[in-house]
């Protein structure tokens, strides 16, 4: 079970940080529950619950009665305590006996993958700690928390390349289904339809998932599909992903639409796609573990800018996991938004996006969306690479 697998990687990490325990306190998670419960948890927890894993190899959960035996099927916990009134005395007298140095929590100001334990909650927990001279141990969990996502074993990875199969194939349905006279919206509708079927999740929500923008002056991004119609002369690209087992793929994917006379595309849209293909592949080439984001960024950046296009406004890649947007190192650009991730160096076993895009001026955006996963030397590919416009007649 993925539970025990991730409990004992979090083990090896408080080894590898020297940090005595790492403490996951939430309540009603089904409201604001914290994006780690579910390497922790199979399911929503209810009352104040606390996941306490000790660098010993201990693993200690302290949750609502009726929320223990959905924690005891586990077998990850060597303990599952439970409680009706209050759990206070309890995480006071498993911590007493515990004794930690320092006391790893769930907050971050530059990751929100580490940012789940709220204001509220942080409050609690510090008042309880107090009572047992403790208050002052607490310290930031994020190098855990990121470890924990980002280094992804044999199971996950293979969970994400079936959802990125599943989508390729679906790309490949769709291509067949676009045609001049259709409709964002009636694209998308085609290919929920096959989701459907397939009885899969969507990656993301489905206002977005799959998003379809077809021709110049659109969204671009993060939009739902219109009632614009598919014009000859167009570029069109969707963006879209789905799940299995509960882990994404995220992938783009960019169309030609043919002119009447037309056996390719204009060379303007050529040229346009020709370049984003040579940056994705330069960016996956130089990716190694210890190289940092921004250095990734910045070789897909030069290759677009280089060529007389304006950079895009985003950054080159994110990483994917159980959410599109899974990880706190970034392939990216040294803006303010995104903190420090672009500072952090690549590990094997991270799994990115690598998204450029350019605008083709009265034609649409050129992009493609791969994902790879960083190895001990490089970057492999997870998904099969775009090499040629996908034309439709």
């Amino acid at each position: 079970m993925l539970i025990r697998e991730k409990i004992k990687q979090a083990v090896g990490l408080l080894k590898e940080f020297d940090v005595d325990c790492w403490l996951t306190f939430t309540r009603e998670s089904a409201i604001n529950g914290d994006p780690v419960l579910p390497f922790l948890a199979p399911g929503d927890v209810t009352w104040h619950s606390a996941f306490i894993i000790s660098r010993d190899g201990r693993a200690h959960a302290i949750v609502g009665k009726f929320d223990r035996k959905l924690i005891e099927e586990t077998g990850a916990y060597d303990a599952v305590e439970a409680f009706v009134t209050g759990f206070k005395e309890l995480l006071q007298n498993y911590l007493k006996s515990l004794n930690p140095r320092t006391i790893a929590v769930n907050y971050s100001q530059g990751s929100e993958i580490c940012d789940g334990l709220t204001h509220g909650m942080f409050l609690t927990l510090e008042e309880t700690l107090a009572g047992i001279g403790m208050a002052g141990r607490l310290a930031s969990s994020e190098r855990i928390v990121s470890a924990l996502r980002e280094r992804k074993s044999a199971a996950e990875i293979a969970h994400i390349k079936e959802a990125i199969r599943h989508t390729q194939e679906i790309f490949g349905l769709a291509a067949d289904f676009i045609a001049p006279g259709r409709s964002e919206r009636e694209i998308a509708a085609y290919i929920l339809a096959e989701v459907e079927r397939r009885r899969l999740p969507l990656a993301w929500g489905e206002a977005t998932c799959p998003a379809v923008f077809t021709g110049p002056d659109t969204a671009q991004a993060h939009y739902t599909p219109t009632g614009r119609f598919v014009e000859r002369g167009h570029v069109l690209n969707m963006d879209f992903g789905v799940k299995v087992n509960d882990y994404c793929s995220d992938l783009q994917r960019t169309f030609y639409i043919l002119g009447e006379n037309e056996t390719e595309a204009p060379p303007e849209v050529r040229r346009g796609f020709d370049t984003i293909v040579e940056s994705v592949e330069a960016a996956r080439r130089a990716m190694k573990p210890g190289v940092r984001g921004i250095e990734i960024d910045a070789v897909a950046r030069g290759i677009i800018t280089g060529a007389g296009y304006e950079e895009f406004p985003h950054a080159l890649g994110h990483q994917v996991g159980r959410f599109p947007h899974d990880g706190t190192a970034l392939l990216g650009p040294a803006w303010e938004k995104y903190a420090q991730k672009p500072f952090r160096p690549l590990e094997p076993g991270m799994v990115f996006t690598i998204e450029p895009r350019l605008a083709v001026p009265g034609k649409g955006v050129v992009t493609i969306e791969e994902m790879v996963v960083v190895t001990d030397t490089g970057a492999d590919w997870l998904s099969h690479p775009q090499k040629e416009l996908i034309l439709v007649r």
